[in-house]
């Protein structure tokens, strides 16, 4: 993308909530991106989701809170469709001033997680289902988005219908012209079980332009919704009584001749396929602050919500934390089903395709797959609850092995900094928190 046309571009990097931190610089900057003259210090990538420096983070108190150097991603840059003005995001990466990474950067984090896959001469494919939720966030409580057609607040669910799909077509066709225009694979839009809750399909492709563009789809949702007078959060839980945002991603894996690695010709898989189960599973109760880092998050994970809350895996069970979808063979591939829509996805990433390259280099082995329904079954569960997931992914060795050091120590200083912080607002408030911030 030619970027000398444009007066003023937007750089940003991806911080530990998955917000977008940096500037509005200059056209004129746009040849000197790749030379390291965009600077920001550290702490930016590090902080809560209110914005607030994290007590006693070594980023603060044992650096000074040093600049970092932006440099641009592979993604490249590409217009804003929410914005009025004609402007140019570049999406970035941190460095340090010697050029090593930044090991508060989710994006790296992933990264050095693909980089033991290619060290096998593999490569990871993925993709993301993404719900959301449109609602009216003009008043003291949060309410229903307005139907476009007829003026009137929603008042229902509408599970697979056309209609309305149509009642919003305008904005759903503006969101696949500004996707297009962003070099976003959507694919299939549908209504889903919550009051004003869509999902939107990502195409499968390298993974980590699918985290690219799970981050950047975000950001265009919550934008573009404005501009059409409402707003789109994927907060895990909008409404008490209502459906729950979830986010789904898929997986496979290829060799350096492009074949699956999971595919065997059978339904089974191969021990490859089960050995990156295992990993799954083995991580999940650590991984818990992955799927659900909020406060919200843990209002969506109740047993028979659908959203899974059992470490358990099955072939064509939705109920199941980890799916095998059916299919033709050559396409096997992993569903990790437990995450909300909430979550930073280069984060989420990197933890689920890191436990599942940790089960195959240790060559774990998965229990027997579940049959029937696991929200009726007697198995071990994820952290019940924001304090313990804290707890558990600081405490985890498989979680070491995934993660550096350095962003394990801020993540987990972040959230518990975020959990008091958040326990002097009441619940019935949170929403203000969380609706534009996930």
């Amino acid at each position: 993308m030619d970027l000398s046309s444009y007066h003023t571009l937007r750089v940003a990097a991806c911080d530990l909530n998955g917000q977008m931190r940096g500037k509005r610089i200059p056209g004129s900057y746009a040849a000197k991106l790749d030379t390291g003259a965009v600077r920001m210090p550290l702490s930016a990538l590090n902080v809560d989701v209110f914005g607030l420096d994290i007590e006693g983070s070594p980023l603060v108190f044992e650096t000074g809170d040093a600049d970092g150097v932006l440099r641009p991603t592979e993604r490249g840059a590409m217009p804003i469709p929410w914005l009025d003005a004609r402007q140019a995001l570049v999406p970035m990466e941190m460095f340090h001033d010697d050029g090593t990474p930044f090991d508060g950067d989710p994006r790296l984090a992933l990264k050095s997680v693909l980089a033991r896959y290619a060290a096998r001469g593999w490569t990871v494919q993925a993709a993301t289902e993404l719900e959301f939720t449109l609602i009216d966030d003009s008043g003291e409580a949060l309410d229903a988005v307005m139907n476009p057609q007829t003026g009137r607040r929603l008042q229902s669910a509408a599970v697979l219908s056309l209609l309305h799909l149509d009642a919003f077509d305008p904005f759903f066709s503006a969101l696949y012209d500004a996707c297009e225009a962003m070099n976003i694979p959507a694919q299939t839009t549908t209504s889903e079980s919550g009051v004003g809750q869509f999902e939107i399909t990502l195409n499968h492709q390298d993974a980590l332009k699918a985290a690219d563009d799970t981050w950047l789809f975000k950001a265009l949702i919550k934008g573009l919704a404005r501009k059409f007078g409402f707003a789109a959060t994927f907060m895990a839980k909008p409404f008490e009584e209502d459906a729950g945002n979830g986010m789904h991603m898929h997986f496979s894996v290829l060799d350096a001749a492009g074949k699956n690695v999971f595919d065997n010709g059978g339904e089974e898989g191969t021990e490859t396929l089960h050995q990156a189960v295992a990993g799954c599973l083995a991580a999940m109760p650590a991984s818990t602050l992955l799927f659900a880092p909020h406060a919200n998050s843990y209002r969506r994970m109740v047993p028979g919500n659908h959203a899974p809350t059992s470490v358990c895996w099955a072939y064509e069970n939705r109920t199941a934390a980890v799916r095998i979808p059916g299919g033709p063979y050559a396409a096997r591939r992993i569903e990790h089903r437990v995450a909300g829509g909430d979550i930073n996805p280069y984060l989420t990433f990197a933890g689920i395709l890191g436990a599942a390259i940790t089960g195959i280099e240790e060559g774990m082995s998965p229990p027997e797959p579940m049959q029937g329904n696991a929200y009726d079954l007697d198995l071990p569960q994820l952290a019940p609850d924001w304090e313990n997931a804290i707890d558990r992914f600081e405490a985890d060795p498989l979680m070491r092995a995934i993660f550096p050091e350095g962003l394990i120590t801020n993540l987990v200083l972040t959230k518990r900094q975020e959990l008091r912080l958040m326990a002097d607002i009441p619940q019935e408030q949170h929403w203000k928190t969380y609706v534009n911030a996930v």
